[in-house]
């Protein structure tokens, strides 16, 4: 067996089954669907080509991590955030043919509020907002996200803190 086919079969086993939060977080960076793909590829071809060589202890860390660091670099590159696409606006419930129900008005108030939740994390700063998400949407322990952000635990659980904070803030609770 060659090394990229042992490679292939490593990435079946380690990486696809955490491309959703693979996804989820590059999204949750990026701002919409359409540039989650491509940082998601990105992170698959980095993943593929490092399984050639790497035994992975925590796969689900991981591929978060190299998710996090492909969406740094296409972060960087990039030009401001494009709007959201279809997609998004579908998923979200903000674009629908089909006619209000009577429970219109609760997904009305449901979607207010995740909005708001949505705009709150994207005014965090980046270092806040992906400790926050790998943390609370992803699960990973302080010691994995040290690992992932290449920051010490005790920084780690300052900026959770300091997230966590600004979040209530912004959505009107208290400090």
């Amino acid at each position: 067996m060659t090394a990229s086919e042992l490679a292939r079969r490593r990435f079946t086993a380690v990486a696809l089954p955490h491309l959703d939060a693979a996804y989820s977080l590059a999204k949750s960076l990026a701002g919409n669907g359409a540039d989650a793909e491509d940082i998601v590829q990105e992170a698959c071809l980095r993943a593929l080509t490092a399984l050639e060589t790497q035994q992975v202890e925590k796969p689900r860390a991981w591929m978060l991590t190299i998710t996090r660091n492909a969406a740094l670099t296409f972060l960087s590159r990039r030009a401001p955030p494009s709007p959201a696409d279809v997609g998004d606006l579908e998923r979200d419930g903000r674009l629908s043919a089909a006619e209000p129900g009577p429970d219109a008005e609760a997904r009305l108030i449901a979607a207010d509020e995740s909005s708001a939740l949505r705009g709150a994390l994207a005014e965090l700063p980046l270092a806040l907002r992906e400790t926050l998400l790998m943390r609370a949407v992803h699960g990973l322990s302080y010691r994995d996200i040290a690992a992932a952000t290449a920051a010490p635990v005790g920084t780690v659980m300052s900026r959770l803190a300091r997230a966590r904070a600004a979040l209530s803030q912004v959505l009107g609770g208290k400090k």
